[in-house]
This record gives structure tokens, C-alpha cells and sequence, in this order.
């Protein structure tokens, strides 16, 4: 791939761009399966607490994500 051709899809913007709602779910989705498997399975946490840490951690990643596209 060129450099011009590169750039060109780095700048893409509207409809070829990643979509901003889809972004905001990725990085809730990641941010709470990671902290569920850290507390459930590497902590020994109980189900509930690692659910309810999974819910608060997703929740806070979501609002990141959505300041972060709204730059």
C-alpha cells in the first residue's frame, strides 16, 4: 500500500469511517469481558461481584469512549 493510498483511508470520514455507536460498544464490550475474566478468574471474585464490577467498568468505558469520539 502507498503512502498516498494509506493516508487516504487514515482520513476517511461519515459512512467509511468506523462508526461512532459501534466504537463506543467494542470499548464497552472489551473494557467488561477484561474485568470480569480479571476478577472472576485471576481474583477468585464470586459471579455477582464480578458481574456487578464487569456492568460499572463497562458503564465507565463507555462514557470515555463517547468523550473521545466527540473530539
Amino acid at each position: 500500500m502507498t503512502r498516498v493510498l494509506s493516508m487516504k483511508f487514515a482520513t476517511l470520514s461519515g459512512d467509511a469511517a468506523m462508526n461512532k455507536w459501534l466504537y463506543i460498544a467494542l470499548h464497552t464490550m472489551v473494557a467488561a469481558a477484561f474485568i470480569f475474566s480479571l476478577q472472576r478468574f485471576f481474583l477468585n471474585a464470586t459471579l455477582e461481584s464480578s458481574l456487578l464490577w464487569a456492568v460499572v467498568f463497562g458503564g465507565c468505558a463507555a462514557m470515555l469512549a463517547y468523550k473521545q469520539s466527540n473530539r
